[in-house]
């Protein structure tokens, strides 16, 4: 048996029974990074789908598409084929069978002909005597001969492993430091392959992490019971075994381990939800890790030049959602408008908003740069836009939020909205020098009705927007024009200020009398 090695070679190995979630997309992120750390290092993706019962081609699809759409490129897989694959286990069988009749040529396995029905007495009976279930070695030491019988007679017989008395595994693990365990009292003579043929778990792992070269396997902490009987098989096949590093568990808020009832947990839900890769690989890596300065926020770049498994925590991380949104809206900020843009344009256009094609382009422009600063995920601009094209202006009246604005002069400032509007003085947002004529315009108005500040902008947001809050107001008016050629539906202002009237015709006798029409 011959191996690739290089400098590092390390592996992401997913089971294909389910979704990509968080846990195993921190575990591929982590892997990546350490390979890509290193000139020659090997970023090797492999599928362990032996278990051919809940295994799926389907489930193994969409975890590749998951790690394509965080960007985890792979250097030899399934679908990148090296010098030492197949990559899929289930097309690895001939080559455990060879490696199980290696170990027993070589006495460090040996066939057990013990039925399940012999199997279950011997833990029952360990069982009623306090003792661990353990198998009693009955086919350790049988008489070669009534064992080579039982062979040619065609008896169904398991290949087990021959664990050595007094037998002592420790490593020194990048996490978690030094961890030993007493073999022979922990898992005694284990089953390498069944009687069906088929590989256990622990047997396949330990076999392909030694032909394919693996330097260092970085994996999740519930397999750190696994590692012991990897490491006696390796031992047993003259391999050295990996580094290792066994990272902790990560809890929901609640601190019970995550899962479905927390929320999101696959990576799919959170594309859908709007979050871009960066940014997840950001929020995934600082889930048990950190560079020991404050910074929250990294490029992809600086996660590869900075990460190291000696800063990898012990104590298990609590996936924040609030967090993790914060993550993203500094990756959204920061992304170039060539490429911030297409997203929103997409979402928009998804929600049914724009209007495909080069009608909407400028529109779509124009409320990217108006929703940036509030959005913390991509689809966050629908809302933030659809908000922008509506006018609740009786919903927010009859809410009563507005009832301090209406005491403190709301229908004042209506009227002279209506006013200014009808008199052409108000800006409509067709203007191209439209961002200093509003500011003039709005800077007149406060000095006509003697208001400033609040008293000045809160009730031209409510007359103009109908709502309390929301992006500056100028921004919105210029979005409402952009809208009339670019957007599937808007209130325009001619139809806020209509509307401005009727409510000013329902308000009471003193809003009334000024307004003419």
């Amino acid at each position: 048996m011959s191996t690739l090695m290089a400098a590092v070679r390390v592996r992401f190995a997913p089971s294909p029974t389910g979704t990509l979630h968080v846990g195993g997309a921190r575990t591929a992120l982590y892997n990546y990074l350490v390979a890509r750390q290193h000139k020659d290092g090997v970023f090797v993706l492999r599928i362990e789908d032996t278990d051919t019962a809940r295994s799926t081609r389907e489930s193994e699809e969409s975890m590749l598409a998951d790690l394509r759409f965080l960007g985890l490129d792979w250097d030899e897989g399934p679908d990148k084929p090296g010098a030492v694959g197949p990559y899929r286990q289930s097309e690895r069988i001939d080559v455990y069978k060879k490696v199980a009749q290696q170990l027993l040529e070589s006495g460090d396995a040996y066939p057990c002909f013990c039925t399940e029905e012999e199997l279950e007495a011997k833990r029952q009976a360990a069982e009623a005597a306090g003792k661990p279930p353990q198998y009693d070695r009955t086919w350790r030491d049988a008489d070669p001969a009534l064992v080579k019988e039982k062979m040619e007679a065609g008896e169904p017989y398991t290949v087990r492993f021959k664990v050595a008395p007094g037998r002592r595994v420790e490593i020194d693990d990048a996490v978690r430091g030094t961890v030993g365990w007493d073999a022979d009292a922990t898992v005694g003579d284990f089953i390498l392959l069944r009687s069906s043929g088929m590989p256990v778990y622990n047997f396949c792992v330990a076999v392909d992490d030694a032909l394919m070269g693996i330097t260092t396997v970085i994996r999740a902490e519930e397999h750190l019971t696994n590692t012991l009987r990897q490491c006696l098989i390796l031992e047993a096949l003259k391999y050295p075994a990996p580094k290792y590093a066994h990272c902790s568990l990560i809890l929901g808020e609640d601190r019970s381990k995550l899962s479905k009832r927390h929320g999101a947990t696959s990576v799919d839900q959170f594309r859908a939800q709007g979050f871009l890769p960066d940014a997840m690989l950001n929020y995934l890596a600082l889930l048990g890790w950190n560079d020991g300065t404050e910074q929250e926020v990294f490029s992809r770049q600086e996660l590869i030049d900075r990460f190291s498994l000696n800063r990898v925590v012990k104590s298990p991380s609590v996936f924040d959602m609030a967090k993790l949104r914060w993550v993203n809206g500094q990756h959204l900020r920061a992304l170039p408008d060539e490429n911030l843009v297409p997203l929103v344009g997409a979402c928009l256009e998804e929600e049914g908003m724009v209007k495909v094609g080069a009608e909407g382009a400028a529109f779509v422009s124009y409320a990217t740069q108006v929703a940036k600063g509030s959005m913390e995920l991509v689809n966050d601009a629908a809302t933030i836009v659809g908000d922008v094209l509506t006018y609740p202006l009786e919903e927010t009246l009859a809410s009563g939020e507005a009832d301090a604005l209406v005491a403190e002069g709301l229908w004042e400032m209506a009227r002279e909205m209506v006013s200014a509007f009808e008199a052409n003085e108000m800006p409509r947002g067709k203007e191209e020098d439209f961002a200093a004529l509003w500011k003039a315009w709005v800077k007149a108005v406060g000095k006509k009705m003697g208001r400033k500040g609040k008293q000045l902008f809160h009730p031209m947001r409510l007359a103009l927007t109908g709502r309390m809050s929301g992006p500056d107001v100028g921004e919105q008016i210029r979005i409402l024009h952009l809208a009339e050629t670019g957007a599937t539906k808007v209130v325009d202002l001619p139809t806020r200020i209509e509307k401005l009237r009727e409510v000013l015709r329902k308000a009471p006798v003193e809003a009334k009398e000024p307004v003419a029409g």
